[in-house]
């Protein structure tokens, strides 16, 4: 059974006290709680041992935002698979559209990222999606199967069955805009398709598909209540307690 989760990305927001001061906040909020989801949130590297030591209602794992390509070595700045894993970090966020965009990270780069993380029994979320452009044009679909084709879909069913998958539509990131839930039902379904074709009805059945953009506390429930949508990449709504917290009730 494919589990529920509602995973927080702070991105580049939060000092280290404002970081644990929000970490120790939302645990202190979900403690005691019946929920019905797993709890993420995916802290900046200098984040990541601290928030994970303060961590203490055993709802909430801790996720990387990113991680190295490389194993270890000469590469001033970079932070590997096995140092990410060090800290008490369960997760890695693999693939975001910023990355991508911002970094130009490469099929091939997420293809080392992938195998690193796997190999560090991290769990990759990981991240596909369009731009307005290819939206417009009505071909997301082929796009986001080049996207999964190019990389995770390279795996072995193995590995493959460990890995989140997060649909983010480029276009409503940041921008307030919500992909339709009708929008996002059909994507995170397309996905899945492509999961049976790949990999078997099982597997499929068993993976976790999130939606990611410009989900929040007011749209939650509803996206959350379709059939292939099994929780949230958030953003901006991960910054705020309360939002989060409203965000996880949601299931």
């Amino acid at each position: 059974m494919r589990k529920n989760i509602v995973a927080g990305n702070w991105k580049m927001n939060k000092t280290l006290p404002e970081g644990l001061a929000l970490a120790k906040e939302i645990d202190n909020a979900v403690k005691g709680e019946n929920l019905n989801c797993e709890i993420v949130i995916g802290t900046p590297f200098i984040h990541l041992a601290s928030v994970a030591d303060a961590l203490s209602s055993g709802k909430i794992a801790v996720a990387a935002q990113n991680c190295a390509d490389k194993i270890s070595g000469a590469y001033t700045g970079e932070v590997s698979a096995a140092q990410v894993k060090s800290t008490g970090a369960e997760y890695v966020i693999l693939g975001h559209s910023e990355r991508r965009e911002y970094y130009h990270e490469t099929s091939e780069i997420l293809n080392a990222k992938v195998a690193l993380t796997l190999e560090n029994q991290l769990i990759p979320i990981y991240c596909c999606g369009e731009p307005k452009q290819v939206r417009e044009a009505n071909t997301q679909n082929a796009y986001v199967k080049r996207q999964l084709d190019e990389t995770v879909f390279n795996l072995s069913e193995v590995d493959f069955a460990k890995l989140v998958i997060a649909y983010e539509p480029i276009w409503a990131i940041g921008t307030g805009l919500t992909a339709t839930t009708e929008q996002a039902q059909e994507m995170l379904a397309y996905i899945r398709s492509l999961i049976v074709e790949k990999f078997g009805k099982q597997i499929a059945e068993n993976t976790s598909i999130l939606y990611g953009g410009s989900c929040n506390a007011k749209n939650a429930p509803e996206l959350f209540a379709q059939p292939d949508i099994d929780g949230g990449l958030i953003g901006g709504a991960s910054l705020k307690c309360d939002d989060f917290v409203q965000i996880v009730k949601a299931f």
